[in-house]
């Protein structure tokens, strides 16, 4: 059984909606006529939303409460959910070695088990009316991993995994699973995670690596793609008939997961270390 297109509008809640890709998501789907919630613990960043006719929100997707809150509420105003765009997440960098365990699981509860409970509390509305799309926020970085970026590509491993479990536990119901893969792009990410890394890793035996990545990062943020590629990539998740499982953007994210698929991980350790080498100067 497939899920029907959301009837219009669609009533869609967005995590992690104050800025960048969130930012972006809310408002073009907002323009598209859609019935948008958008959650993030910064409410003061989501004033320009509001003033647009969105409806804002107080979320913490790590704390129980406030997430039953929210989908309680939606249910009470709108009667439905349509779609659940968990795009909350952010990237915790150090070396192993030095990052605290507890920043560890920290990583993976908002990255992780936030999407999976706000998940858990669609899913009984969305089975009753045998239709709905749950957009899970991946990454490239889902496919492979990089220097001082465990924790954060071990928790986009996991959404992978997550999300290709749960499509095939939902596909009965009418519910579709859609995964996010975004390569680089301008947003606070980058400053974020090159922050964490300088803070875990940027004055023990790991520096010459942070450095490296700060410079990679610098990079990255200045020819990556706008929000806006990603937003409109989830127009069409949200929109079409029939979804794509994965949408992978920009050009160049499709061609690092279509390297890493068919080069062996010696050639692509090579590779890094190499990139790494040469950042660092």
């Amino acid at each position: 059984m497939r899920s029907a297109p959301a009837p219009e509008p669609g009533v869609v809640l967005i995590t992690g909606a104050s800025s960048g890709i969130g930012e972006a998501i809310a408002l073009l789907l907002h323009q598209h006529g859609h019935v948008v919630y958008a959650g993030a613990r910064r409410t003061d960043r989501m004033a320009a939303l509001a003033e647009q006719g969105i409806s804002t929100h107080a979320l913490d997707v790590t704390d129980d409460a406030s997430t039953a809150a929210m989908i309680q509420t939606i249910i009470d105003e709108q009667g439905r959910i349509d779609t659940l765009i968990n795009n909350a997440g952010y990237g915790s960098y150090g070396s192993v070695e030095d990052v605290p365990i507890s920043e560890g699981r920290s990583q993976f509860d908002v990255n992780l088990f936030g999407l999976a409970r706000l998940t858990q509390l669609v899913i009984p509305h969305m089975r009753a009316a045998g239709r709905g799309r749950i957009i899970n926020m991946a990454s490239m970085g889902g496919h492979f991993g990089e220097p001082l970026g465990a924790w954060y590509h071990a928790s986009k491993f996991a959404v992978e995994g997550f999300s290709d479990s749960l499509r095939l536990e939902l596909h009965g119901f009418g519910i579709d699973v859609i995964l996010i893969e975004p390569g680089a792009v301008k947003t606070e990410w980058s400053r974020i995670s090159t922050d964490s890394a300088e803070t875990y890793s940027g004055h023990t035996a790991y520096a010459g690596q942070v450095k490296s990545m700060q410079r990679l990062y610098s990079l990255a943020d200045r020819f990556g793609a706008e929000p806006t590629v990603v937003a409109d990539a989830l127009l069409h998740a949200v929109e079409a008939r029939r979804p794509k499982t994965r949408y992978v953007m920009p050009v160049l994210a499709k061609a690092i997961i279509a390297a890493n698929t068919l080069l062996t991980d010696r050639f692509l350790d090579l590779g890094a270390r190499t990139l790494s080498r040469v950042m660092r100067f």
